[in-house]
Order: structure tokens, then sequence, then C-alpha cells
């Protein structure tokens, strides 16, 4: 395989060196022009751009086409259309046109759009995005060529994640090198934030998860008693990957690789049976989209393999949950990575500029970078920890940090500590030498060498709303600087300036310590820096005045989108906790319960034959099971009478906030009263008589 790899990596994608084959060469220049510089695209090279990508996909055995977009679902959706066209005279051609390239028409009214369009409203677009490659997909369907494209209302409005990551990308273009010309860089033509996605995941045996409602239904176990072993080893991080998890990594690198997908590093996590899978950078488009595909690879592959991948946040309690770090930065089109601090970064002001840019637009949109990475899975993860808490900050490492503070106190900073040599006492290993800064696993936005990795993100979400937020954030202040230093008479002393204000006012959010302490808890109210614990509560910085001017002053959002994605967030937790409290209603009434009422009716059997049996023998222990087993049974009873009461209730409300808060405030609670007796049932209950299969067959046994 190492010897084919570049043979197949891309072989699936209409790519690059595709086009330059097939397309004319006026034709070829001419899309290459709005995909590398953001220019206008020209409709009359999509007739030629269609025939040749048609021609492609049915030389690789395709018989329909797509076009592949991203509702506000956090998952992809399609539908599918033949090649095929009848003639006058009776026959079929296989034809696809300019116009099929460029738009498409979904049903606009069945997808989530937060009010944007009304249930008789159907009409919706999907538009080209030929900024990232058709590509061919091949599954029971037979070959399709999908099209990546964007999805807007009949009225113009984003109805996906797509559409807002594109302008936030044209926004933050606009305003880097707006920068980049005050340091008399004429050179670079554009500037595109750069992402690469890490995804966690967890596989379990498909025959048991079918036996489980709760992960069929919400994708992770609503009930459920620790084994005798958890994560507490530390054995399986990095361990050796089992046989059947290696040939379903196998299988997913190659389908990846075809696709043009850089999945380059995998590995066991932390906890036992998750893993994870990371690609190299690509831009915030392409690597939004090839994160979307290998979500969906990892499922499809796993079916393969009768396993079940689980993307869900948290899928069991007690152990690790996934997320989803997004590595963040900005390269020019020259191949120069703004973030790159170079030997001596305190005396390179251009990326302490961008440094001090990007932490004063975290400290400023603290609220709204934390919205970006909220869902109700991610509400069991974040400040649990495990995962970054739920207080953003700024990690920099010691070394950045101690620029800064020069820069802040002094104006300027005169030194920079060396790289330490690390001495490991054994002469055959080679000199090592410690990075600039060490990493720091509690932090939300660290920087981590050359880029910023944003941890909060949930393993199910898309990172396309995560980087909308970040480009606009980051191209928001970078607008403000170029709009100062434009009217300096002295740049030179004005950006020194502009770089030691800005870290002065906005160090308050620079933290390199221990993000899971308590004491940072209470340092961080000391600062000022808001602590948004839940999805619930994290949703209305979407539509604060702040959040509204930002986004329309950079054309991002406009208000009605943003009250739109708003109502969306609200109604999904809504319907995520409903399905949840709904599941654990039926499961409970229907095989938990039940399989307690056996349990107790054994036992009771059992005292009743053995005091018939011979009065003097001992029934301690049966009597104190069967109490412990009523008295739990009895707890469940009553907590599944109130959340099958609050259930009914929350169908009565229609405000999408006030359901959302009523299902967080009111019914979550419940959901735990319930869980909590019938997990400790668990612990005490024959195993043959348990109707579901536990944490140590889903976790160890496959």
């Amino acid at each position: 395989m190492s010897e084919k790899l570049t043979d197949i990596f891309g072989m699936d994608v209409f790519n690059d060196a595709v086009m330059m084959e097939r397309l004319p060469r006026k034709t070829y220049l001419a899309l290459k022009k709005t995909i590398e510089n953001g220019e206008d695209l020209d409709p009359g090279i999509a007739e030629v751009v269609a025939n040749a990508m048609k021609d492609w996909a049915i030389e690789r055995g395709a018989t329909h086409y797509t076009h592949w977009f991203q509702p506000m679902t956090q998952v992809t959706a399609e539908k599918h259309d033949s090649f095929l066209s009848p003639t006058p005279d009776g026959r079929y051609i296989m034809e696809f046109s300019g116009k099929e390239l460029i738009k498409g028409e979904p049903d606009a009214s069945s997808f989530p759009s937060g009010g944007l369009r009304a249930t008789f409203e159907a009409r919706g677009y999907t538009a080209w995005d030929c900024t990232s490659p058709a590509f061919l997909r091949e599954d029971a369907l037979g070959v399709t060529l999908c099209i990546p494209t964007a999805f807007c209302s009949y009225t113009g409005e984003a109805l996906d994640m797509k559409t807002p990551l594109l302008r936030s990308m044209e926004a933050l273009n606009t305003q880097a090198l707006r920068i980049l010309r005050l340091f008399g860089n004429t050179e670079v033509k554009s500037v595109k934030p750069t992402v690469g996605p890490e995804q966690e995941y967890f596989l379990v045996d498909k025959d048991k998860y079918l036996k489980r409602d709760d992960l069929i239904y919400s994708g992770r176990t609503l009930f459920g008693a620790m084994p005798p072993k958890g994560q507490e080893m530390e054995d399986h991080y990095f361990g050796c990957i089992k046989e059947r998890v290696a040939s379903f990594m196998k299988e997913l690198n190659i389908e990846l690789w075809k696709l043009g997908v850089t999945a380059k590093t995998q590995h066991n996590e932390t906890a036992p049976a998750q893993h994870e899978l990371a690609t190299i950078y690509s831009t915030a488009n392409i690597a939004t989209d090839h994160n979307q595909l290998v979500m969906e690879c990892m499922k499809r592959v796993a079916n393969r393999h009768n396993m079940v991948c689980l993307l869900h946040e948290k899928p069991f309690a007690g152990v690790n949950g996934s997320g989803k770090h997004n590595n963040w930065s900005m390269i020019t089109d020259t191949g120069v990575n703004l973030l790159k601090q170079g030997k001596t970064p305190h005396k390179n002001i251009q990326f302490l500029l961008f440094l001090s840019a990007i932490i004063k637009a975290v400290d400023k949109y603290a609220d709204i970078l934390r919205v970006s990475a909220a869902n109700p899975g991610n509400d069991l993860r974040l400040g649990e920890d495990e995962a970054p808490p739920a207080i953003i900050s700024v990690f920099i490492g010691s070394q950045l940090e101690d620029v800064l503070n020069q820069i802040a106190e002094n104006g300027e900073a005169t030194c920079f500590k060396e790289r330490e040599k690390i001495n490991v006492g054994v002469h055959s290993i080679p000199e090592l030498y410690k990075d600039g800064a060490d990493r720091n696993r509690t932090s939300p936005f660290a920087f981590t060498g050359d880029k910023f990795e944003f941890r909060m993100v949930g393993s199910s979400m898309s990172v396309g709303m995560a980087n909308t937020v970040i480009n606009t954030i980051v191209a928001d202040v970078l607008c403000d600087m170029a709009d100062e230093l434009e009217k300096a008479g002295d740049f030179d002393s004005a950006v020194r300036e502009l770089i030691r204000r800005t870290i002065s006012e906005h160090r308050r959010i620079l933290y390199n310590g221990n993000g899971y302490s308590q004491e940072w808890v209470e340092e961080a109210a000391r600062r000022g820096l808001p602590n948004i614990k839940s999805m619930v509560e994290a949703i209305p910085a979407l539509v604060t005045e702040k959040a509204i001017n930002l986004f329309e002053r950079h054309k991002v959002f406009s208000k009605s989108e943003l009250i739109a994605r708003r109502d969306v967030l609200y109604d999904s937790y809504s319907k995520a906790i409903n399905i949840e409290a709904k599941t654990m209603i039926s499961m409970a009434s229907s095989q938990y319960i039940p399989a307690v009422i056996k349990y107790v009716k054994l036992l009771a059997d059992s005292i009743s034959a053995v005091r018939n049996a011979d009065a003097d023998i001992d029934t301690n222990v049966q009597e104190e099971l069967l109490k412990e087993a009523s008295d739990l049974l009895a707890e469940a009873r009553a907590a599944l009478k109130d959340l099958s009461m609050l259930v009914n209730e929350a169908e009565k409300i229609t405000c999408f906030k006030e359901k959302a808060e009523f299902f967080y405030y009111k019914v979550r609670p419940v959901m735990s009263r319930l869980r909590e007796p019938i997990d400790a049932l668990e612990r005490i209950v024959d195993r043959q008589l348990w109707p579901v299969p536990g944490y140590g067959e889903l976790l160890y046994e496959l």
C-alpha cells in the first residue's frame, strides 16, 4: 500500500490535476482565478466545466450526481439525479449542463431555518462552491458525483454552514491584506485561514449496539453502571491497536485518501474503545468539508466491519468523552504562515500584531466563541476535567507570555528566553530541545506553535460555525487596527504602541495554568471572564447588539440569519433532550423495571422456599437484597412518573427559548434522578436478567 499511496491519493477528486488535463486552458485559468484569488465566477465557463466533470465521472462509473450541502443539522444532505436525459427520438443520452452544475433546488422548508422559511415556502437553492473540489463516492447506490454547494433560501438568507464560512473567509482576507500592505507587502494577493481538525470517536460492536435503544436513538448511553475497570490504568491511550480496529482504520484511510482527505495520524485515545484521527491542514472551507467526509466515512466503514462509530460527545458516563480540536492559522498565497513566530518573536512586529489581534478578538468576543462550540452533548464534557473548561482563556506559553509582559510594561521586548536542552541521561539518545511552549490540555484556545488550537468543539459538530466565528472576530479586530494604522504618521511607532496597548488591555484572557482548578474559576471571576456552563445559557450571545454589529459589519450574518440560528439552536436542544427523555421512559418502562420485578420475585420466592424448607435457615442476605432492590425500584418508578409528566408538559410550550430552558432546568435533573437507581440496580441484579449489554461489554468486548 505504501508504494501505491501516491497513486490512489485524490483519485476520486476532480482536483487541479484533473482540471488542468480536461479543461481548455482559458477555462482552467479563469476557474483558478476564482478559486485562488476569490474573483467573481464567470458563468460562461460553467458549461465547459460541467461537461468535463460529467465525462470524468461517467468514465469512473458514475450514474448520478448530487449537490452535497451542509444544512443547519451538523450533518450533510444530498438529492441524487441521474445523468440520463431523453432525446426527441425517444432515446436517452448522458447529459449534465452548466445550469445543473451551478444551481440545484432542494426543499428549503424541510430543513432547520429558524423561521426564515415557512412550511408552505418550499423553494431553496444550492449553489456550486468551486473552491471545494467535486468528488466521487462509491457505496451501495453505485458511484455518485458529489458537488459541494452552498444552501440558501428563496429570499437569499444562508440556511447552511458553508455560506457564512465562505463570507467570513472573505472578511478575514480583506482585513489581513490591509495589515500586510501597511507592512509594505504588495506581493501577497490573498490570505486564507487554514484548519486541521482532530476527530475523536468511539467504536462498539454493532450487535451489542442494536440491543441498546439509547445508543440507537440518542447516540449515547442514558443508563449504565461503570465496569470494574475504566480508564484509570491509562493503558489504552496510544496503546497497541486491536486487530478489528486496525482493519477498520486501514480501510478508512484508503477511502479518505481516495477522496483527497489528508488522513495523517491515528491512535487509541484515553477512554477504552475511543480513538482519534487527525488530518493535515487545508483551507478552512475544504477542511470543513473534509471533516464531514471523515465522519461520514467512519460510520460507513465501521458498519462494514459490523461495528458502529459513535460521534456523540459523551457516549459513556464515567469515561472521557470525545471532542474535536480545531487547529487554526492564516496562510498567504505565497506560502507564509502569519502565525509563525520565528527564532526571535520579540523582534517580529508583524507576528506580534497578528498575535495581539487574536488575543483581543478572543477576549472581546469570548461569549460568541463559546456558543460556536455549543451542543447538547458538549454540555456533558466542557468543564468536567476531561475537556477545556467553559471559561474561555488563551494559552501562549511562558516564553511568549514573557515577551508580551515586557511589551505591556516597558513598551517593547528586549529579550527572548532561549530554548532549553533536555537531558534524558542516556548518551545514545539524540539531543532534544524544548519547544517554545509546553502544551496545556486544559486551555480552550491554545497557541501550540504556528497555530491556535480551539479545543472546545464537540466531536459530532461541524467545524464550520467555530471557524466562521474565529475568522470574523479576528477580521473585526484587524479592521480596527488597520483603520488606526492607516491614519498614523509614523507607522513604526504607531504599530508598536498599538501592540502594547492591545496586550495591556486584554492580558486578562491569558492563562497558562490549570484550567480544571477551582482557583482558576475564582480567578477568572475576578478578571471578569464569562463562565457560560451550558448550551442554553450560551445561545443568547448570538443575538446581542455586539454580535449583530460584528457579523453585519463584515457581511457574514444578517440580523435575521442570527435570530434564525438562535432559534434553530434552542429547537435542536429541546428536540435532543426530548428524544433522550422519551427513550429513558421507554427503556425504564419496558426493559429495566420488568427485569427488576423478575429479580425481586426470584428473591421473594427464594425467601419463601427457604422458610418453608427449614425455619432455622438465615435469609437475611436475600431479605436485604430484596429491600434494596425494592427501594431502588420505587425510586425509579417515582422518577419515571415525574419525567413522563414533564415531557407531556413540555409539549405544550411553543416558545423556542422557554422550551429549551424547561428541558435544561426541569427535565434534565429528573433524567438524572431516573438514571441513578437504574444504574444502582444494574450492579446487583443477576446479569442474565439484565435486558441490555452493559458498559463492560460495550467498551471491552470488541
